[in-house]
């Protein structure tokens, strides 16, 4: 960690760099945990915004049970930074990955997503090998259409072949209502997700009916937990984006009371007009496709377009007057798309760094 930097106002950083408002974050951290205690859920943030086991740890310390990633390598970085309630909410395929499982089961205890037999067979019979078990979460396909398994008869006779494989423990179920988070009315977006958790809790109840162990029910992105915290027999929520929260969550998802807590530093590097100005931060250091960035600090100018190293501003009269070389804050549009191209977080309290934390689940992909 670049020591020497610790202590310097955000302004005196080179550019582009990613920044965390640590006050924010912190708080966003303190809204979702205490609004999970109250709502008597748990909490396994998705660490997919993040990569980072020292934020893990902060999660932990505000209340939640552990995390949720989507990778083996993730789910070894988390645990050698001291998680160790892990859910790989994800296929595991190969028998190099069920390896890894398995030995992760040593120094950790993880819990990973099926919704086939042929994924739970290898696992169970490499787990035997090492003399360990590894939990198992049935993902149900409550609507998304990506993967799981189909409500019902399907769901049971999985679970019921999961319950007499030895080297896997049955701990539940799980789905993701990602297909509604973006729904525009609020009444519509209740009940449909109403109804697509009702059909996982339908699972639930029916595995409990035919003598099976089902403690976990497993759901709830950002863009909708705080609709999924309330629905009856959700026992724990995998949002976890929130922490940063930005456009994507507070525009198209409606996610309320959380503020932007992860922003670039860019540097104006050209005025072609009065009307525009362009920054040295472009695709490869801010993901657009989902929802564009914010200006920080000048309301009326706005990001027309990026390119691969450079984002060009359109400015309104109340930001021509911005010139070369002057420092520009963006909130980041969507963090889980933009953390993936930097190698660490600078966090800032106020305008004094404070930490430079790497980046320890980038590019971790198998």
């Amino acid at each position: 960690m670049p020591q020497s930097l610790i202590g310097a106002r955000k302004s005196d950083l080179d550019t582009p760099v990613l920044c965390i408002d640590l006050d924010k974050m912190e708080s966003n951290i303190e809204q979702m945990a205490e609004f999970c205690r109250e709502k008597k859920v748990q909490w396994r943030p998705h660490e997919k915004c993040h990569k980072t086991p020292a934020i893990a740890l902060r999660e932990l310390a505000a209340g939640s049970i552990g995390v949720t990633c989507a990778k083996v390598s993730e789910a070894e970085v988390m645990a050698a930074g001291g998680v160790r309630d892990i859910l790989i909410a994800n296929m595991i395929v190969g028998e190099r990955k069920v390896e890894r499982v398995a030995s992760l089961c040593r120094w950790a205890d993880p819990i990973v997503a099926c919704d086939h037999f042929a994924q739970v067979e290898p696992l169970g019979a490499m787990c035997r090998r090492q003399g360990v078990t590894a939990r198992v979460l049935i993902e149900v396909n409550i609507g998304l259409d990506r993967v799981g398994t189909r409500p019902g008869t399907d769901t049971l006779h999985l679970a019921q072949a999961i319950d007499r494989l030895q080297g896997v423990k049955l701990a539940g179920v799980m789905g993701y209502e990602g297909h509604l988070l973006t729904l525009p009315e609020p009444v519509e977006k209740r009940r449909q997700i109403e109804e697509s958790i009702a059909t996982l809790v339908g699972c639930r109840d029916l595995l409990l009916k035919s003598g099976l162990p089902c403690d976990i029910v497993s759901a709830g992105g950002t863009g909708s937990y705080q609709i999924t915290a309330t629905l009856p027999g959700v026992t724990e929520l995998q949002a976890g984006g929130g922490i940063f929260m930005d456009p994507f969550y507070r525009h198209k998802c409606h996610v309320e009371g959380l503020d932007y807590a992860l922003t670039v530093l860019a540097t104006v590097v050209s005025r072609p007009t009065l009307e525009r100005a362009v920054l040295d931060s472009g695709r490869k250091t801010l993901n657009p496709d989902v929802a564009m960035p914010l200006v920080v600090g000048h309301p009326d100018a706005e990001i027309k377009r990026l390119s691969a190293e450079h984002c060009e501003l359109s400015l309104g009269p109340n930001s021509q007057d911005l010139k070369i070389g002057d420092k520009v804050e963006l909130v980041v549009g969507y963090g889980d798309f933009t953390t993936v191209l930097h190698d660490e977080f600078h966090g800032f309290r106020g305008d004094r760094l404070e930490v430079v934390w790497p980046i320890l689940g980038r590019g971790k992909l198998q």
